[in-house]
């Protein structure tokens, strides 16, 4: 028998979901989407991923934010993205580098090589340094840590300093805990030594960044 707190819920779990498909309004989707958002009920990860495409920032905003709270349960209906809604996939990247879910490793890769606007390669980029690989298998978590280092040692030449920020970011997370002598802890410290390196295609603030992960990688 379903106890009543279980129906009430499931209850206000689709009058919330209804609510969004229902919006009338630009404002009304948006608090809609920030109430769904805020259930924190799996069910309303399939709607929270429908919103990402539907052309409104701020309601996106919001459910990223749900999607991220919801974590690994959200993650298949954001894989089950269409591909060719360029604006949802951009929303979906920013998602799944805040979830951290290995699954995301290859639309993280993909963002960071091949996406035109440098907010979702930035997103990229730290997601790839923050996966969660502690429950892999030994060679699985080396092999997506390598997958992880390739791509974000090619987007040490991104042409934006944002992304190169970014860079910086996920490769001192990356690198973080590993042993000193480790080759891919000593190939992330050679990305970072470059990005760290001054001219005038490199502002300093990314030198500075880099120059920190340095500092926190290198110490005894």
């Amino acid at each position: 028998m379903i106890s009543l707190s279980a129906a009430q819920s499931d209850d206000r779990v689709l009058t919330l979901i209804a609510a969004v498909q229902q919006a009338g309004s630009s404002e009304a989707l948006v608090l809609a989407t920030r109430a769904l958002a805020g259930c924190s009920d799996q069910r309303a990860a399939a709607t929270l991923v429908e919103v990402l495409g539907f052309n409104n920032p701020g309601a996106a905003v919001a459910a990223v934010e749900g999607l991220i709270a919801l974590g690994e349960s959200a993650v298949e209906a954001l894989l089950r993205l269409d591909a060719e809604n360029y604006g949802a996939r951009a929303w979906a990247v920013r998602a799944l580098a805040g979830i951290g879910d290995v699954r995301g490793l290859d639309l993280l890769i993909e963002a960071l090589g091949t996406d035109v606007a440098a907010s979702v390669r930035r997103a990229a980029a730290r997601g790839l340094g923050q996966l969660g690989l502690d429950a892999l298998e030994p060679a699985r978590r080396q092999a997506v840590r390598e997958q992880c280092l390739e791509a974000l040692l090619a987007a040490t030449g991104d042409g934006e300093w944002v992304v190169r920020y970014a860079v910086a970011v996920g490769l001192e997370s990356l690198a973080s805990g590993l042993p000193g002598a480790a080759p891919l802890k000593q190939r992330s410290l050679a990305g970072l030594r470059g990005l760290a390196q001054a001219s005038e295609e490199n502002p300093r603030v990314v030198q500075l960044r880099a120059e920190l992960a340095l500092h926190r990688l290198e110490k005894p």
